[in-house]
């Protein structure tokens, strides 16, 4: 009887100890789940380095305008475009640099405005859609791209624009193959490209730009 009580006891112990094990682990899983939902709440993590808001200041010209902004150092150019200048002509697609539609030019060469960070542009001139016509005359291309009826919703043409626009400028593409594979970058989901060759055709062949 005193073995099989010895045995009930250890047995017992063992399942304490391994409820406690167990919870144990579960208080320290719940803890790892959360510190970052708390780190993201404060300003700066007391007794460390670490700081989830990292405000710098960056000067850049947008459409020929001097701006200064104070922004997160991890805030891309397309959302300071959007949402700190109001310039929404820059579209938000797939925010991972695949599909063009954010397409704004620095320093006259086309660039990818989601994969930048804003911080990034100091002292550039930065051209969107809204910068490339001249007052109330349309800019070349985007006449042509009127002209050839060169969209259909829209959505990508500011990107495609902007990209046309630096296509030419960069004077590679004499082809319509060379066009075609340096604007494959700008994705035009209703599938105007046909239309969008002609428009880049016509601009480059008069020289407008």
């Amino acid at each position: 009887m005193d073995d099989l009580q010895n045995q009930d006891e250890k047995s017992s112990g063992r399942g304490s100890t391994r409820r406690e094990f167990l919870t144990q682990i579960t208080v320290a899983g719940a803890g790892l789940s959360f510190a970052p939902l708390i780190v993201n709440t404060e300003t700066k993590v007391p007794g460390s380095q670490l700081s989830v808001i990292q405000p710098v200041n960056v000067t850049m010209v947008v459409n020929g305008t001097k701006q200064t902004l104070t922004v997160d150092s991890r805030v891309t150019l397309l959302d300071a475009l959007r949402d700190k200048l109001m310039m929404p002509g820059t579209k938000k697609g797939c925010d991972h640099g695949q599909c063009g539609a954010c397409t704004v030019l620095v320093n006259g060469r086309r660039i990818n405005s989601c994969l930048t960070f804003a911080a990034m542009c100091e002292g550039d001139e930065i051209t969107t859609i809204e910068g490339l016509a001249h007052g109330d005359g349309l800019h070349p291309m985007q006449a042509a791209f009127v002209k050839h009826d060169a969209f259909q919703c829209g959505y990508c043409t500011p990107g495609q624009i902007c990209s046309a626009v630096g296509l030419v400028k960069e004077g590679h593409a004499k082809t319509d193959t060379e066009i075609r594979e340096l604007m494959s970058g700008n994705i035009c989901r209703c599938g105007a490209y046909q239309n969008i060759l002609e428009a880049i055709k016509e601009v480059q062949a008069v020289k407008l730009i």
